[in-house]
């Protein structure tokens, strides 16, 4: 990405920066009914993502207890497993469209974002952008290209083990634990998606949202360290606290395609978005954000509806690969990234000028971000 942008203030690309998404045609009142969220259903995702961690760091335990190092193995590789895609439940709930009632949507995105080392306040800030301008150079730098589609072996090993250092779509130890204690000691100077201190800049109230979130963040951390140590249970800590860092891989394969490799400065979210196929516990982890293209397109769809707004605009869209055909098609980009830089796979789809663009206007619900964006950048 150029980064000439870098110097230039938000306020002003937010002024500067108008993109006129197209979006396919849905009827008003299908749209109307598919955009109101359910409790009962959000219920499903919330409890039912918690409760396979519970479970998984339930038999981590145990197995620790009885001596079962086989089995300790496989639980906590399962049970890191789960908690890597604590981040998917962060999002949706970061959007507000889960819950018909708010408060759990508050509730839930407190207890996600505070188990799983989650900076939900920053987070709220660059994926507000993310979806205005989803990559355009000068408003996203939350997703910036050319990215690199890595299967560099020894990243793969931290991958499916212990994530120290991090990388694209995972979060390691260090990183993530530096930039918590960095911005809880009020330096919002460290970058988060290549952000900068940018995001805070003109939004001084917002910088101070995250000081607190990410001293909260330490503090529960801290405690579950001290209390794990003085009751002489460890592993309590490890299952906690350290899950997050621990079997990361099935997340990275399903997150990386998301954008990778598409098209930079379109206003089509089908040429910038990929959505992807995947089996169902693969889906239920990740909260159907496979279906990124009708999520872009339709932000304040609640999740577990996605697959319908799939159904009802397919015909106007390119064919979802499964999981191997989007990294074949990723890598595939890469190496011809690697003879011409500026190359940008085009996803072929039907043309905008060729089919009814949405005349029905129906503003409130397509351009919405749900509760999203802060009120400061409303």
């Amino acid at each position: 990405m150029d980064n000439k942008n870098n110097s230039i203030p938000l306020s002003v690309i937010r002024k500067k920066l108008k993109v006129k998404w197209y979006r396919c045609p849905i009827d008003k009142s299908i749209l109307k009914e598919l955009s109101t969220p359910s409790d009962l259903k959000g219920f499903i995702y919330a409890l039912g993502h918690l409760g396979l961690w519970i479970g998984t760091g339930t038999l981590t335990y145990v197995f620790f207890i009885e001596n079962n190092w086989l089995g300790f193995s496989i639980a906590i590789f399962l049970h890191g497993t789960v908690g890597s895609f604590f981040s998917a439940p962060q999002h949706e709930l970061n959007h507000g469209t889960v819950f018909r009632t708010k408060k759990l949507n508050d509730f839930f995105l407190f207890i996600y974002s505070l188990l799983g080392w989650l900076d939900c306040k920053t987070y709220a800030l660059s994926h507000t952008y993310h979806h205005r301008y989803t990559l355009h150079n000068e408003g996203d730098y939350e997703e910036v290209h050319p990215k690199i589609p890595s299967l560099n072996i020894f990243y793969l090993i931290q991958l499916f083990s212990i994530n120290i250092t991090g990388g694209e779509k995972s979060y390691g130890f260090v990183p993530t634990v530096s930039n918590f204690v960095k911005i809880a000691f009020n330096n919002l100077n460290n970058p988060f998606n290549d952000w900068d201190f940018r995001l805070y800049a003109e939004l001084k109230n917002e910088g101070e949202k995250a000081v607190i979130w990410a001293r909260t963040v330490l503090i529960f951390h801290i405690f579950v360290l001290i209390v794990s140590f003085s009751i002489n249970q460890p592993i309590l800590a490890l299952i906690i606290s350290g899950h997050r860092f621990i079997g990361n891989g099935l997340y990275y394969f399903v997150g990386t395609p998301m954008h990778c490799g598409l098209r930079t400065n379109v206003p089509d979210f089908r040429k910038c978005v990929r959505s992807i196929t995947l089996e169902p516990i693969s889906e239920f982890l990740y909260w159907n954000m496979n279906w990124h293209l009708e999520h872009h397109m339709y932000a304040s769809i609640p999740c577990y509806n996605l697959k319908k707004i799939h159904r009802l605009i397919s015909n106007e869209c390119p064919k979802p690969k499964n999981i191997f055909g989007a990294w074949k098609e990723m890598r595939e980009i890469y190496n011809e990234q690697q003879k011409d830089s500026k190359y940008e796979f085009d996803t072929r789809v039907p043309s905008p000028a060729n089919l009814s663009n949405s005349k029905q206007k129906n503003i409130d619900i397509e351009e919405s971000l749900g509760d999203l964006a802060p009120k400061a950048l409303n």
